[in-house]
């Protein structure tokens, strides 16, 4: 059978009051919503709307043997491995790193035994799994990955009239490696290290730039709007140090476990590893844990990890190199029925137009925009119909 699902509603503050509430064809409201959740993550399980009560998480504690299958069960328990998301944010979030599972699983584990509350505001680690993710472009979505050259860096500092600029210039070039990179980060993300003067000066000389001297437009704008959103924070100069990324729609994106990012503004699809562990640096009014983050940041200089999806028929499928999920989007039209590939427990979730979706043995099911089902892994394959783009969630 298929399992109806309704997304659980994040409303934080980097959040847009209008872009998901469009999506699902809802009236915006006064709050932002940032995020909506499909999955069984205990902070925020889907609910099953034909199911008062109940949600999927508890669905599939009691359903395990035929919701999970035989295979996932082996590999993950009795959970379901990955969470799927619609993300809108309208202004950027936290700089921000997501732990691999031997750290997660260390810091879940002392956390607990410190008897921190899992919703607590200090917790970092509230469950114990890592937390690579992809992310897939709805509309164009602009994004901080990871550590640019640090020659290129370099270049990019070099340049600018400021006290710490200066510093962060004779650090890389001192040591144009990822060493220097990692001693620059330490230098910006210590605590009391840098005064705020310091951080607007060369906010203020990005702005006064804007890509002159064979500087990049880009990351001088993002700098001044991360200067102005959050005044005084160092990590609008960390943003010198990364890479600036826009993804057009339809482009994908990974962020593997330790690498600092940043979203920026857009809308997009999210599917990562089954986890909320996310550890802040900066460009937040959240805890921040710049010790955590230090020892958790992968400082290796590389360009954003871009997935090409593979194309069968109406479906591109972007494998992402973890055993957790796969996401693929599969376009309907005016072919007529299509079979979605994929096996093992599955969402499927509607971000345009109309869909009839079915198996074998069950549905059919509507869905909407916004809209989802959940496969039980012994529901076989996946039939869909209509004039829609839909994203799926599995196992690889």
């Amino acid at each position: 059978m298929l399992v109806r699902i309704r997304g659980s509603e994040r409303n934080y503050a980097w959040g847009s009051t209008t872009t998901i509430p469009q999506l699902i064809g809802r009236e915006p409201g006064t709050e932002p919503v940032a995020e909506l959740w499909f999955g069984a993550h205990p902070a925020a399980p889907s609910t099953l709307p034909d199911r008062a009560g109940v949600n999927l998480r508890e669905y599939l504690l009691t359903e395990f043997e035929t919701a999970l299958g035989r295979h996932a069960l082996a590999r993950f328990g009795q959970h379901l491995p990955y969470l799927l998301k619609l993300i809108a944010p309208a202004r950027p979030l936290s700089l921000q790193v997501h732990p691999n599972l031997a750290q997660a699983q260390a810091g879940f584990t002392a956390e607990e035994s410190d008897g921190l509350p899992r919703d607590g505001a200090t917790r970092l680690y509230p469950d114990p799994n890592h937390k690579p993710e992809l992310l897939y472009a709805i509309t164009e979505f602009r994004a901080l990955c990871g550590f640019r050259t640090p020659r290129r860096a370099l270049e990019l500092v070099s340049g600018l009239d400021a006290p710490l600029a200066r510093k962060l210039a004779g650090i890389l070039a001192t040591d144009p490696t990822a060493v220097g990179v990692r001693t620059a980060v330490t230098e910006l993300l210590t605590p009391g290290a840098v005064p705020a003067a310091e951080t607007r000066a060369v906010v203020r000389a990005c702005a006064e730039r804007r890509g002159a001297r064979g500087a990049s437009v880009r990351i001088d704008a993002i700098v001044a709007e991360l200067g102005a959103t959050h005044p005084g924070d160092p990590g609008a100069v960390a943003a010198l140090l990364l890479n600036p990324v826009t993804l057009a729609p339809g482009e994908a994106l990974f962020i593997p476990a330790g690498t600092l990012h940043a979203y920026l503004q857009g809308l997009g699809v999210e599917l990562m590893a089954n986890s909320d562990n996310v550890l802040r640096a900066g460009l937040t009014r959240k805890h921040i844990d710049p010790e955590a983050v230090l020892s958790t940041i992968d400082y290796v200089t590389a360009p954003p990890v871009r997935i090409a999806p593979e194309i069968t028929g109406p479906t591109r499928t972007f494998y992402a190199p973890v055993e957790d999920f796969e996401m693929s989007i599969t376009t309907l039209g005016s072919n007529g029925a299509v079979e979605m590939p994929g096996r093992g427990p599955r969402i499927v979730l509607s971000i345009s137009g109309q869909a009839q979706v079915c198996t074998t043995d069950a549905g059919p099911v509507q869905l909407g925009p916004g809209e989802a089902v959940f496969v039980p892994a012994t529901a076989g394959h996946v039939i869909a119909d209509g004039d829609a783009h839909l994203v799926q969630a599995a196992v690889p």
